[in-house]
């Protein structure tokens, strides 16, 4: 990257918000995994949606590759970007634009960080309910680039159930609106199939989200057992009954010892083999109703003491152990490599038996802290990544747990997205055909792919690849309709 694309960029947002010095560039050379490292040619960080217009316009005149970042806390490496690349961070697009209590509806940028929005609509007794465990740092963009979840997402869904309207740049500078403030007026979802591309179709300048009533009554429940069969079969059961509970969450003993041991202990027994934390809300009556039916299930299937909270701040303390388990398995060593897969319930107490096989025939250290509700499962690798024969153990035994979750019927990823992480595995669930549309899809959003380029899609892999290269499928000449501003 020249000095004359530095201070063109530097025209559009000032210098302050260029950044080319090697010791700048180290700050975005990771996400939350650190098993992947790659540091951008420049950084750039416009303020507003007009300064970020202009420098993705910029970036199509140039013909160079751009990658937009939030916060930097995804954990499957897709917001780094190539040595070739420009970095656009997105964090001084930080405001809530409007808030519509009536039609429950708000506008935010991109950069807006997802605990914030929450803590600005309570005072109209509304909430945005996609909640990450890193929602105090991670930002709605990257909730919207990665679709992500939450412990909540069991009930009310994901990031996509959330979002109506989207104002996206494209990769050519050309500005669409997705959507309407009501959701998709016509045709194809649009604003379904942007959520979730993980940057690759192109930035979200403005987000219309859905918000939700705040909940007439809460009750959250602590149940511990001492198998994790046990626990698995009481989610099971939970389910089984037609409960649908707000939350319910996993950690097995080795992440309980960890929250227990760091400043975010919340009193979890550090001799169980495994803790569920259950939240059930709604109407008053409703949740008295279902909070006797899990009470009992809970007991019936071996938990040996159930804890309840009712008042917020006792919530708030048994949901620290599980918000904050990342943050407190950083005493047990410097890295931590989160998997992310998921797999059919049923399947829970037979895939997390093979997990610890894995860990044993690797000689790791492994914790377990899940969405039980759906399957989402988070397996922990705890390690030093200047150790490189450990850092390859890891490797292996991070595909192995993959491999172990396809074969029972799973999914590579429930929230945290492909990136480069998992390029390598996309194989295992999709055929080169499949994956020859997924590319053209792409390209019918930005035919050059300099929209994060290298993420999500193994080429190699595509059907196209395969061809002879005259048959090879030139990029679409028009691009879906969209309303075009």
């Amino acid at each position: 990257m020249n000095a004359a694309l530095r201070e063109a960029l530097s025209g559009i947002v000032g210098p302050r918000w260029v950044r080319h010095r090697a010791a700048e560039l180290a700050t975005y050379a990771m996400d939350g995994l650190p098993t992947h490292e790659s540091a951008p040619a420049v950084v750039v960080l416009p303020a507003s949606r007009d300064e970020l217009i202009a420098v993705v316009r910029l970036l199509h005149r140039e013909s160079l590759p751009f990658v937009a970042r939030g916060a930097g806390t995804g954990l499957s490496g897709g917001a780094l970007a190539a040595p070739n690349a420009v970095l656009i961070a997105l964090t001084r697009m930080k405001h809530i634009l409007r808030i519509d209590a009536a039609r429950r509806r708000a506008v935010v940028e991109p950069g807006v960080v997802n605990t914030r929005l929450s803590e600005a609509t309570v005072p109209f007794g509304l909430h945005y309910v996609p909640d990450p465990s890193s929602q105090s740092a991670c930002t709605i963009g990257g909730n919207v680039a990665e679709n992500a979840g939450g412990p909540h997402c069991l009930k009310y869904g994901v990031t996509t159930n959330h979002v109506a309207e989207l104002e996206v740049v494209l990769a050519d500078g050309q500005v669409v609106r997705l959507g309407s403030p009501h959701g998709e007026p016509w045709g194809p979802d649009l604003v379904g199939l942007f959520v979730g591309s993980e940057g690759m179709f192109g930035v979200a300048t403005e987000i219309t989200v859905r918000l939700e009533p705040l909940p007439q009554a809460v009750r959250t429940l602590l149940a511990d057992f001492t198998t994790v069969r046990a626990a698995s079969e009481a989610v099971s059961a939970i389910i089984g009954a037609g409960i649908v509970p707000a939350a319910l969450e996993m950690m097995d003993q080795a992440c309980v010892a960890a929250v227990e041991r760091s400043i975010y202990a919340a009193g979890y027994p550090t001799d169980a083999a495994a803790v569920l934390l259950v939240e059930v809300d709604g109407a008053a009556d409703a949740v008295a109703a279902e909070f006797e039916l899990v009470d009992g299930i809970l007991r019936s299937h071996g938990a040996r003491s159930v804890q309840t909270a009712v008042a917020p701040a006792d919530r708030a303390r048994l949901w620290q152990g599980r918000k904050k388990a990342f943050g407190a398995m950083g005493r047990i060593a410097p890295d931590l490599a989160v998997q992310d897969a998921v797999v059919p319930r049923s399947a829970l107490p037979d895939i997390l038996d093979r997990i610890g096989e894995i860990r044993d025939a690797h000689r790791l250290t492994i914790s377990n802290v899940f969405h039980a509700g759906d399957g989402n499962l988070h397996p922990n690798i705890s390690f030093d990544r200047r150790d490189v024969a450990l850092a390859e153990r890891v490797r292996q035994a991070s595909r192995e747990i993959m491999e172990a979750c396809v074969a029972a019927g799973g999914s590579i990823t429930g929230e945290h997205g492909v990136g480069n992480d998992k390029i390598g595995y996309m194989p295992l669930i999709f055929d080169a055909e499949t994956l020859g549309a997924m590319q053209a899809v792409r390209r019918a959003f930005d035919p050059e792919e300099r929209a994060n380029p290298g993420k999500v899609v193994p080429v190699h892999a595509c059907r196209e690849w395969h061809a002879a290269p005259a048959a090879r499928p030139r990029p679409p000449a028009a691009r879906p309709r969209m309303a075009v501003g």
